[in-house]
């Protein structure tokens, strides 16, 4: 049966990382001393030694060792043998091209849906969808395909933010993205704004936070749901 939190941030402002999810990381790796982290998303262009060593001491709070997946030879077996597993924000282009050449989408998509407790934020909840094409981030690295794991049926927009209407900016916001998504696009796309995160319990996604989800899908005009709603029904 599947497990995966799958948030749309690891910090919310004024607090510290993954502070606003300790309460929920205790229960959801309470049968899990170690943890391994999947850092290919390098923000700010950390090193993967440096952004390991940075959630290690953060997971310290909760009691959890965390090992770094770059350190393996074998990283298929890691995969395979490991307990939780992990992903951290960054740019979803640079991880999901490392996992792709590194040949590690199939072992993960399957190691999720046997049942080994998943944690993805930001770039690591971006890639739970069909593909990464509503990511936010620049294409710094040109991934051979954009599909991803699909372990959900629908895209994550992360960090989704609505649009000011006082402000001066010209650019297109996110729900024009969005829009221009679905122009050549089906797939349904979640808005998840800063704090918000889903539950998955097999085939159940609960979304939870203090915030509403905007949803988007094709033909239909985009609308909110609250927390505590029960997103299975969306495809």
């Amino acid at each position: 049966m599947k497990k995966l939190l799958i948030a749309s941030t690891s910090k919310v402002y004024g607090s510290d990382f993954l502070e606003y999810l300790h309460d929920e990381l205790l229960i959801f790796f309470k049968f899990c001393k170690n943890i391994l982290f999947i850092p290919y998303a390098r923000p700010s262009g950390l090193t993967h030694d440096q952004y390991t060593e940075m959630v290690s001491q953060n997971f310290k709070r909760i009691n959890k060792k965390i090992i770094g997946l770059h350190k393996f030879k074998n990283k298929k077996k890691a995969l395979s043998d490991c307990e939780a597993i992990f992903v951290g924000g960054g740019n979803t282009f640079v991880l999901l091209n490392q996992l792709i050449e590194l040949e590690l989408i199939d072992t993960l998509k399957n190691v999720i849906n046997s049942g080994t407790p998943y944690l993805g934020t930001s770039a690591g909840a971006n890639i739970c969808g069909p593909s990464i094409s509503t990511t936010n981030d620049m294409p710094i690295v040109n991934p051979i395909n954009l599909q991803s794991l699909k372990i959900l049926p629908f895209n994550i927009n992360s960090h989704y933010l609505d649009p000011i209407q006082s402000s001066k900016h010209m650019g297109e916001t996110r729900e024009t993205r969005i829009k221009e998504f679905h122009s050549l696009n089906d797939e349904t796309v979640i808005g998840l704004r800063e704090g918000s995160y889903l539950m998955v319990i097999g085939e159940k996604v609960i979304l939870k936070g203090e915030l509403n989800a905007r949803i988007f899908k094709k033909f239909n005009n985009p609308y909110e749901i609250p927390p505590e709603t029960d997103l299975s029904y969306i495809t």
